[in-house]
C-alpha cells in the first residue's frame, strides 16, 4: 500500500468534511450536551466508512443501474432538512432552562441515533462528497484505490471524534442560555441553506 496515496486520501477527506453542515452540525450539539458522543460520532464514521468504499469501488455501475436514486435523495433529504432546521429553531426560541447543557432534555438513545442517520444517510451532499467526489478521485490511483479508501476513512474517523469530543471545550460557553440559541438557530438556517441548494435554489 501507497503512504504517499493513503495520505492523499486521508488530506481529501478531511478536507471535505471539515465544512460544517447537517451532520457536524448535529455531532457539534451532541457533544456540547454530551450526549451518546461515541455512539453518534461512531454511527457517522462508519456511514462515511461505507460510502466511501461504496464510491471508490463501485460509483459508475451505480449511476447505471439507479438513476431515479439522485431526485429521490434530494427532495427527501431537502423535507427533512426542512424540517429539523424548524425543530431547532423553535428549539432555540423556548425558555431558558431547556436550553443549558446541564437542565436540557436528554433524547433517547434511540431517537438520537435515528436523527443521526437520517442526516447522513438522507442528506444527498453526504453522497455527492464521498461516493461521487472520493470515488471519482480514486480513479486517478489505478491499483492503489485501497490505500486511498483507508486514508479518507481515516480522515473521517479522526475528525468526527474530534469534533464530537473536542466540544465538551467548548462546554463553559454554552453554559448561557444565549449561547445554546445562537447555536441552535445556526443549526436551523445551515439545514434551511443546504435545503434550499438541494432543490436547485442557488
Amino acid at each position: 500500500m501507497s503512504f504517499s496515496i493513503y495520505i492523499t486520501g486521508l488530506m481529501m477527506g478531511l478536507s471535505l468534511i471539515v465544512a460544517i453542515g447537517a451532520q457536524n452540525a448535529f455531532i457539534l450539539r451532541q457533544g456540547l450536551r454530551n450526549e451518546h458522543v461515541f455512539a453518534v460520532c461512531l454511527t457517522c464514521a462508519l456511514s462515511d466508512a461505507a460510502l466511501i468504499l461504496l464510491g471508490v469501488t463501485s460509483l459508475q455501475q451505480i449511476a447505471t443501474l439507479l438513476p431515479w436514486l439522485d431526485p429521490v435523495m434530494r427532495y427527501g433529504g431537502a423535507v427533512f432538512l426542512a424540517w429539523y432546521g424548524a425543530k431547532s429553531l423553535y428549539s432555540a426560541f423556548r425558555s431558558n432552562a431547556a436550553l443549558t447543557v446541564t437542565e436540557a432534555t436528554t433524547a433517547s438513545f434511540r431517537q438520537t441515533l435515528a436523527t443521526c442517520l437520517a442526516l447522513t444517510w438522507l442528506n444527498p451532499h453526504v453522497y455527492l462528497d464521498t461516493v461521487v467526489l472520493l470515488g471519482t478521485i480514486s480513479t486517478r490511483y489505478p491499483g492503489q484505490q485501497a490505500a486511498f479508501a483507508a486514508g479518507a476513512v481515516t480522515g473521517s474517523f479522526l475528525f468526527f471524534f474530534a469534533l464530537g469530543y473536542g466540544a465538551t471545550r467548548l462546554r463553559p460557553i454554552f453554559s448561557k442560555p444565549s449561547s445554546w440559541r445562537m447555536l441552535e438557530t445556526l443549526v436551523a438556517f445551515t439545514m434551511w441553506i443546504i435545503a434550499f441548494k438541494l432543490l436547485g435554489g442557488m
